[in-house]
């Protein structure tokens, strides 16, 4: 499988990032690439109302997502934004990955795990999902994870147990000290945990200086490529930018043949 890791910065508007979107989707099919990995809020940036900019996954921006696919003949992953359930009179979305292949097929993901955290408190305005997903690109199963999710573990042991020799976590890290740190941990670690490829893909550190002051986890860059062993493949800078690998699952059988812990464990 070949893999694209697009790192890109979203902007507010859905319209202009759909355009960014069908871009980097060109610049990876140029490439032949099977698989083009966008970060998480590739919809919208972080830091403004999600309400208003949230669809259905089959509303115009998910469709158009899928019909890019279907063109490039290539399966792309992105983060969107759909309305979710409301809770004490509060307008909510999820926080969802759309998968869409060229056969026309889509999957979608609802992130499990809400950032709340270093003072952010995401649960407030995001409805959280309840089940790990995978998919299938050609004969290899990919799981789903974002951002957050990458703190836990036992998310991407379960999606290994489901068959998962790919899981790909698109983010919006949040930047702060020692945040580039533990973002390069916990990648290194998720790919060791699940002896699975991990293609971790980040916003880019914002263009947009309002995007900079919100407060928000709008990005810091350094998407990776980590491999079942825990070892970095491939880190790009803080810019917007691209990359493709060329992934051998053949890596994956002799990492869970050598260091088995998904047999292994007993919780």
């Amino acid at each position: 499988m070949r893999i694209a890791l697009a790192q890109i910065s979203s902007s507010a508007d859905k319209s202009e990032n759909l355009a960014t979107v069908a871009e980097y989707v060109g610049r990876a099919a140029e490439r032949d690439a099977d698989l083009v990995v966008f970060p998480e809020a590739t919809m919208c940036r972080f830091g403004v109302p999600l309400s208003p900019v949230a669809e259905p996954v089959d509303g115009p921006w998910g469709s158009a997502i899928a019909d890019l696919a279907r063109d490039a003949g290539m399966t792309i992953v992105a983060g969107m934004f759909t309305p979710g359930e409301p809770r004490d009179d509060r307008s909510r979305v999820r926080n969802t990955l759309i998968a869409a292949a060229p056969n026309g097929s889509v999957t979608s993901y609802d992130k499990v795990h809400l950032y709340d955290a270093f003072g952010f408190e995401e649960s407030r305005t995001v409805e959280a999902g309840t089940e790990p997903v995978t998919m299938q690109v050609g004969d290899v199963t990919v799981g789903l994870a974002t951002c957050y999710d990458i703190r836990f573990p036992g998310l991407f042991q379960t999606l290994a147990s489901q068959g998962a020799s790919l899981i790909v976590v698109p983010a919006s890290w949040g930047a702060g000290p020692g945040k580039l740190a533990q973002w390069r941990l916990l990648a290194a670690a998720r790919g060791l945990d699940s002896t699975s490829y991990v293609a971790a893909v980040g916003q880019a550190l914002p263009i947009d200086p309002a995007a900079r002051e919100s407060g928000a986890p709008t990005g810091i860059g350094h998407s990776l490529l980590v491999d079942p062993l825990g070892v970095v493949h491939g880190e790009l800078g803080t810019a917007p930018e691209s990359a493709v690998f060329d992934l051998d699952f053949a890596a994956v059988d002799a990492a869970r043949k050598s260091v088995a812990v998904l047999a292994n464990r007993r919780f």
